[in-house]
């Protein structure tokens, strides 16, 4: 009892102290039997009733459209389940092209040895991404449904794997833990079907984007927005006047061409001439880019043809609103040699250019203004021997392309000292690399570039002129200047495809332009890097040079997966720095390209467009921003391209050290868009909210600022 009264308050905190332990313990005794209750009854309402397929990646085999990158040790079956070893990291990866859909999730069966506790997960990857963007999922008591024979059914929804809601290539199911190197059967490895499939209203995910006034601004050249054919209203900075037929065009003559193998070798005649054409393009202050024939032969009359009937009856084609005109081959395909190039053309020696040039400068003096802002030398020389073969029938070399450039850009400098001369106009990837003689071979044999030092045929020209112009002190070329289009087959041309898969790739075959780590997704089926490429083959080889991308398109000029690559390029042209560029073809009124155009030339249809200081951005997966401002910095216009078909995006653009944003004009159009639209509300009242944009769309935000 003394000892009870000695310890005193003491004692009584410690024995409370003693009972709330006591009391802890109990706690925590009932929450781990209610913890094993709920094991031994687990949740699984988020697992579907039925596995619904909506694309297969492994069932019995690999299926269409999926590649196996598993790196770890695996055997694949053409008829039955996959066997994987999971012990080391191991696992399996299964690739597709992007898909962009919404899945429930996925699903796959597994049998391993009983004895192993749970260990799988499973996650998504996409090129360009992120990994951290797709979070990595274990795979638990919950996400599990026994099969018979010791398989098992896992199921993981799609919002836990893709939260952000992005596009996807790769299913990645690996270890979480460490087990033993049996192997494992996998089969059955597909995406569901979502069950918000097929109802009105997209999906939605919010982006953060971010547009810096703190970095340098890079000016932008008004060229980029240059077209061949395009339509006015478009907002088109210059004209290119160019293609097959102004490779024999006669300016004696005015409007005499021919149209080579694009149709039966015929001469024919323009409703305008050249000198009207140029007239037109000063008069609206647009500068022409003209393509100066250097193939040596122009056309004589409108009326001859390079494969007449009465020489070479026996063709497999002849034109039907000219029958005297055949296609040059036989019944079999192969090809007819040509008579003499007199059939259908005069010469036409580097002299005769230089006169030409020189009467142009003088109606541009009568004028008062310039015309031609650019001489392009001729059009895609290494095709000749196929365009243009009843006059070049031999495929072109590398030497007699240097030497056709001296000759003739000599005259063009003579006479126009003050012209900015652009070449040698290839026509893409191979010609970039390749001379015509090697193309026509093989460029895996490459004769003519081993002649030559093995050196690309681009960079080759390149340095030759630059060594011209050390020993002549004479500039030969100011531009260098090459055409792009999409080399996936379907993408352009008269029938380019537009469903889904292919409008997918048309819009991210864009990054070919400028993403060095992008692989093409064609016959080439390596990175090209486009811009980046030619530039540093030009500060490599000839610096000082500009850059030209005198022919380009993305195809499907009127499909709104056109017009989002049409932006996209014209967004990149401007962040890369590009001199100029050139629409074939188009834009043509109305059309989604139209529309692109005038997004970032007219977009409000008063003047209003894209600014001249490009700014450095931080876009968001699937979500493009391009933005630019005036020299003031108190007026910002942005361009965003929502890239995904599925979801709409609501994207937070934040204006770092550029200022506070007081007030915003958005422009938009879509898929369902018959124009651009101004978005009144909410975006009117608070120039802070987030831009709201429809899948697969186009966005203006046209912002007045408040510099910091």
């Amino acid at each position: 009892m003394r000892k009870w009264v000695w310890l005193g308050a003491f004692g009584v905190t410690l024995l409370a102290a003693s009972a709330l332990w006591l009391r802890i313990r109990q706690v925590a005794r009932r929450a781990a039997a209610l913890q094993a209750a709920a094991a031994a009854q687990v949740d699984r309402s988020a697992f579907p009733a039925t596995i619904e397929v909506a694309e297969a990646a492994y069932d019995g085999g690999l299926r269409a459209g999926w590649q196996d990158w598993s790196v770890g040790r695996h055997e694949l079956s053409s008829a039955g389940p996959a066997k994987v070893v999971f012990a080391d990291h191991g696992g399996v990866v299964l690739h597709h092209l992007e898909l962009r859909a919404t899945y429930g999730g996925v699903a796959f069966q597994y049998k391993a040895p009983r004895a192993w506790p749970e260990f799988l997960s499973v996650n998504l990857k996409r090129a360009g991404s992120l990994d951290s963007a797709f979070p990595v999922i274990a795979v638990g008591p919950e996400n599990i449904k026994e099969l018979a024979d010791g398989w098992r059914q896992a199921f993981v929804s799609w919002a836990q794997l893709n939260p952000e809601r992005l596009a996807v290539d790769r299913i990645a199911i690996s270890a979480t833990s460490t087990v033993a190197g049996d192997w494992v059967l996998l089969d059955k490895i597909v995406l569901t079907k979502s069950l918000a499939q097929g109802t009105a209203a997209a999906p939605s995910r919010g982006v953060g984007l971010k547009i810096r006034c703190d970095v340098t601004p890079r000016p932008i050249n008004p060229l980029i927005y240059g077209s061949a054919g395009g339509d006015l209203e478009s907002g088109e900075t210059a004209n290119r006047i160019g293609g097959n037929l102004t490779s024999r065009m006669n300016w004696d003559a005015g409007n005499l061409w021919n149209a080579g193998n694009d149709w039966f070798f015929e001469n024919g005649h323009s409703n305008g001439t050249i000198w009207e054409w140029l007239d037109a393009s000063a008069q609206r202050g647009q500068p022409a880019a003209l393509t100066v024939p250097m193939i040596g032969w122009v056309s004589k009359d409108d009326s001859s043809v390079g494969f007449p009937k009465s020489k070479f009856p026996k063709q497999r084609k002849f034109d039907k609103f000219r029958p005297e005109a055949g296609d040059g081959y036989r019944a079999d395909g192969t090809p007819i040699a040509p008579g003499p190039p007199s059939e259908t053309s005069i010469p036409a020696p580097p002299e005769m250019i230089g006169r030409w040039i020189r009467t142009l400068r003088e109606k541009d003096r009568q004028r008062g203004s310039r015309s031609a802002g650019m001489y392009i030398l001729d059009n895609e020389p290494s095709l000749w021997s196929t365009t243009h073969r009843d006059v070049h029938p031999q495929p072109l070399t590398q030497d007699e392309l240097l030497q056709r450039t001296i000759h003739y850009a000599t005259e063009i400098r003579n006479a126009d000292p003050e012209g900015k001369i652009a070449g040698p106009a290839e026509w893409g990837w191979r010609g970039y690399f390749y001379s015509g003689k090697d193309q026509a071979l093989d460029p895996s044999l490459r004769p003519d570039r081993l002649a030559h030092g093995d050196v690309p045929l681009v960079p080759w020209y390149l340095a030759k002129l630059a060594e011209y112009e050390r020993t002549n002190h004479v500039t030969l070329l100011d531009i260098l200047d090459v055409h792009f289009y999409p080399a996936a087959e379907g993408l352009y041309g008269s029938n380019a495809r537009t469903d889904p898969e292919a409008a997918a790739l048309r819009i991210r075959s864009t990054r070919a332009l400028w993403d060095p780590v992008y692989r093409d997704e064609s016959w080439i089926n390596e990175p090209i890097g486009l811009i980046p490429r030619l530039k540093r083959w030009v500060a490599d080889n000839y610096p000082g040079r500009q850059v030209s991308i005198g022919e380009w398109s993305f195809g499907a000029d009127a499909h709104i997966s056109g017009g989002l690559a049409t932006a996209e390029a014209l967004g990149r042209f401007g962040q890369q720095g590009l001199d100029a560029a050139f629409y074939w073809d188009g834009p043509k009124a109305q059309t989604a390209a139209f529309w692109a155009f005038r997004a970032f030339r007219n977009f409000d249809g008063k003047g209003a467009r894209f600014l001249d200081l490009s700014l450095s951005t931080r876009e968001s997966d699937m979500v493009s921003l391009f933005a630019s401002r005036d020299a003031t910095g108190e007026h910002i216009v942005a361009i965003l391209v929502n890239r995904d078909a599925t979801f709409a995006v609501n994207a937070n653009l934040e204006l770092e050290t550029c200022g506070a944003a007081i007030k915003r004009r958005i422009y938009s159009y879509g898929a369902k868009s018959s124009e651009l639209t101004e978005q009144r509300e909410p975006w009117a009242v608070n120039p802070r909210a987030p831009v709201q944009l429809a899948p697969y769309s186009i966005a203006v935000v046209d912002l007045t600022v408040t510099p910091l």
